[in-house]
């Protein structure tokens, strides 16, 4: 960090923006806007009375929930606050997400570290944990798979809790990234208590490029009988359009909750949310170059034409029969060990007739006019939760999802997808207090049945034929498979049942040391079959299966009398690798590559401070996913990870909330680094010797081996990643807030053949409350700073890559009641 100038009391300032906002926010303001406690009308002898009443007076109200102080079953199942939870994992309250002005989970960078998240086609369905792709849960329960199938909405949760590394053994098998859990709206608080009056609010959203939201929510109290019970509904309606070519969002959400009591010992908690999404996904840029990142220089030029039939678009066949038969995939070994140019059919070069050079901008991606992503979600649960007696609580969680899916491509890629799953777990818990020890046990059966039937099409997926700077055209449209129903790449339909069986049990010593352990036994059926009539290239394939994976986990902290928790945790987590559908290929059950596991060691400590006006959490942490040969290429990658996060939230005073995160990473490639390289498309960078419009009209793609990437380091991952943000309070309603991220470079693509720069992003914006009536304005990336997202690194890395957005601005309007 550069230092430069100083200030009026001699302090010297940093001239970096981190710097900037911390002395802005520290120096700028008397006592961090603290009320004068020098009071010369009153008489000396009452200056400590004085102090004391200033200190009361001054003392931080966490009005949107920064301070992890609620209880956080989302990890273990027990309800331990963060702070004695053993474990890596935020908190954020839908408070803080609408003081920050948070619009998709990828924003959640800024308050979670751990959470950065490579492009999926540019929609926002999971966070990246850890360098590779985790999982969402709703209410506790894990949801459909969705990698990228819609983006995820965040306005109907009550809270968002993010949990870093594999699951718990109580909530069954997952990814070893970690997860995101949702919990509703609800009118029931944590005390227990039902709301006392209806409440609810509207509000409106607009900005940039046409953005509208309008969202309404209610709830409150209501009497069935003799039986209180509360309410919460939610509604959210979106119509906005895109900084990105081709591009809009039409996403409508309803959401309800209810909540009765059965009896003075018994209640019931149920509800549903349904989200019909439609937008497309958005590959970015293709033709990459490091001259494309540095500075926009693209190359121009239109691909040959090989719609034959002249219907306007290229079907496999067509494709099949360029280059005299030869196709258009050209495939090249180890493209750093090549010299001079490859050759290529006459069929792979653009015309040459219309090559040329342009200036590229961020908005003309690759998306055509009748590109879409729709997808129909259907969520329904109840729980029932019965106190049998002082010792011993019932609970049974019983859900319900089905989701719809339509994806299409026009550059070669589609997908359909129609699943559901269906989930009970039954959680009996068992709490007693012994002499110099508190004993909680959960012992938790559970049956969850997944239904599949999906397809996609990736053959012949061609990113470099379009040229950006033009319209797509029948050069480059593919016939895709969603609209004949035919040559579909890959076809799957069939069920899995997973029958669960877990024991925890949490030891808390009144000396401070706490003991958490865990088993769980899981017996998992699994049936997957392909119809190869219609596949391009498949046969008939049925398959089933059956595995009975263990797994286990350890905690061991201690409760200092100074405020700090140093714990261990180390576990073996079970993962079941599934498609984008939540869909299991016939191939890959068949072949016994459906089942594998984590494994996770963490090292933290946590601390509370200031009288609980301080957290704070360090964790050092080494997790692997096992098993090379049960792995997806998109959804769940062999891996070993290695790094350091670090989070602070701070009620600096009554007028100035702090936060900061900090994430150091290096995520491996096991199974690459076992085989000496891997697949991978290839782009102009990889092939320096070979002019790139003579191959640009197919697809080059090969095996790139370790020569440039030694440690198979997976990329677009950035190494180091620093975010603060800040509220500055001033307690006659108006409220300012702003955040910065500082992201490292990282390179694009395994091969490394185009590095992305390192960038420092700054938003700002400003909350003024008016009786009910507030009004929210924030500005996003301030300084219009020029970045970018790599695009499936490990696969397409070379070849596409997402620019980021530009300057860009939201305004909400809102009205409580």
């Amino acid at each position: 960090m550069a230092w430069g100038f100083c200030n009026q009391s001699g302090a010297r300032v940093p001239r970096t923006a981190l710097g900037v906002l911390i002395a802005a926010l520290t120096l700028g303001f008397p006592a961090w806007g603290a009320e004068d406690a020098t009071r010369p009308d009153e008489p000396a002898s009452d200056e400590v009375v004085e102090l004391e009443t200033f200190v009361a007076e001054d003392r931080a109200e966490d009005d949107i929930g920064i301070l992890p102080t609620e209880p956080m079953d989302a990890v273990f199942g027990f309800d331990k606050t963060l702070l004695e939870t053993p474990r890596s994992a935020t908190s954020i309250t839908i408070e803080t997400i609408e003081q920050y002005g948070i619009t998709e989970i990828d924003d959640f960078v800024v308050l979670s570290p751990g959470s950065f998240t490579q492009s999926f086609f540019g929609v926002s369905g999971s966070l990246d944990l850890r360098g590779t792709s985790g999982e969402n849960y709703f209410n506790g329960v894990r949801r459909l798979d969705n990698p990228g199938n819609y983006a995820t909405p965040i306005g109907a949760a009550d809270r968002v809790d993010i949990v870093r590394g594999p699951a718990s053994v109580i909530y069954g098998p997952s990814k070893i990234g970690g997860y995101m859990n949702f919990i509703p709206k609800s009118a029931r608080a944590e005390t227990g208590q039902f709301l006392p009056s209806p409440t609810g609010a509207v509000a409106f959203t607009g900005g940039s490029w046409s953005k509208s939201i309008l969202t309404a929510e209610v709830g409150g109290p209501g009497q069935l009988g003799e039986r209180p019970f509360g309410y919460y509904l939610f509604g959210e309606v979106e119509d906005s359009d895109s900084f990105y070519d081709n591009t809009d969002t039409e996403n409508t959400i309803l959401q309800g909750t209810f909540n009765m009591d059965l009896s003075e010992r018994a209640r019931i908690a149920f509800g549903g949310m349904y989200h019909d999404f439609k937008s497309n996904q958005v590959a970015g840029w293709n033709r990459l170059t490091q001259a494309l990142i540095d500075d926009g220089t693209y190359t121009t030029g239109l691909a040959m034409p090989l719609d034959a039939d002249g219907d306007g678009a290229i079907s496999h066949q067509e494709y099949n029969a360029a280059n005299g038969g030869d196709g258009m995939f050209a495939f090249v070994f180890d493209p750093a060990g090549v010299e001079g140019p490859v050759s290529f059919g006459p069929d792979f070069a653009l015309d040459p007739a219309t090559v040329g050079v342009a200036r590229l901008d961020g908005d003309q991606v690759l998306v055509a006019p009748d590109d879409t992503l729709e997808n129909e979600d259907l969520i329904l649960y109840a729980d029932v939760i019965m106190a049998v007696n002082e010792k011993w609580t019932v609970t049974n969680k019983l859900y319900y999802e089905s989701y719809e899916n339509l994806n299409e491509n026009a550059y070669g890629f589609s997908q359909f997808a129609d699943s559901w799953v269906i989930e009970d777990q039954l959680i009996i818990q068992f709490s007693d207090e012994f002499e110099a020890m508190q004993l909680d046990v959960l012992f938790s059966p559970s049956v969850r049945y997944t239904d599949f039937e999906h397809a996609n099409d990736f053959v012949n997926e061609n990113f470099d034929r379009r040229d950006l700077t033009g319209p797509s055209t029948a050069r480059d449209l593919r016939l895709l498979a969603t609209r004949i129903d035919d040559d579909y790449t890959e076809f799957s339909t069939g069920d899995y049942t997973i029958f669960g069986l877990a024991l925890l049990a949490d030891l808390d010593f009144d000396m401070g040391l706490n003991i958490l352990l865990g088993a769980r036994y899981d017996a998992i059926d699994m049936d997957s079959s392909q119809p190869g009539d219609k596949t391009l290239f498949g046969s008939d394939i049925d398959a089933s299966a059956k595995e009975d994976p263990f797994s286990w986990t350890a905690s061991l902290s201690y409760t200092t009398p100074f405020g700090l928790v140093p714990y261990v945790t180390a576990s073996k987590q079970t993962t079941v690798v599934v498609g984008q559908g939540a869909n299991m290929q016939a191939e890959t059950v068949r072949d016994g590559q459906t089942v594998a596991s984590s494994e996770l060691l963490e090292l933290g400590v946590k601390g509370s401070f200031l009288d609980g006006q301080l957290f704070m959490q360090a964790i050092y942490y080494e997790q692997e996913r096992t098993d090379f040969s049960a792995q997806a290429i998109v959804t769940n990658q062999v891996s070993d990870t290695e790094g350091f996060e670090f989070e602070l939230r701070w009620l600096a005073s009554r007028n100035l909330t702090l936060t900061a995160a900090y994430t150091n990473i290096e995520v491996t490639n096991l199974s690459t680094l076992d085989g000496g390289g891997r697949f991978s498309f290839l782009g102009a960078e990889d092939l320096p010797d070979t002019d790139p419009t003579h191959f640009y009209g197919g697809t080059a793609a090969g095996f790139v081996t370790l020569t440039t990437n030694p440690k198979a380091l997976r990329t677009g991952v950035p190494e180091n990643i620093i975010s603060l943000s800040a509220i500055y309070n001033f307690h006659n309603g108006l409220q300012l807030f702003g955040s910065v991220i500082d992201v490292d470079s990282a390179y694009s693509s395994f091969s490394r053949s185009v590095k992305l720069p390192a960038y420092t992003l700054v938003n700002a914006g400003a909350k003024y409350d008016l009786g009910q009536w507030s009004f929210t304005i924030t500005a996003k990336n301030l300084t219009d700073e020029r970045y970018f997202r790599a695009n499936f690194p490990n696969l397409f890395g070379a070849a596409i890559v997402l620019p980021e957005l530009p300057r860009h601005y939201q305004a909400s309007v809102a009205y409580k009641f």
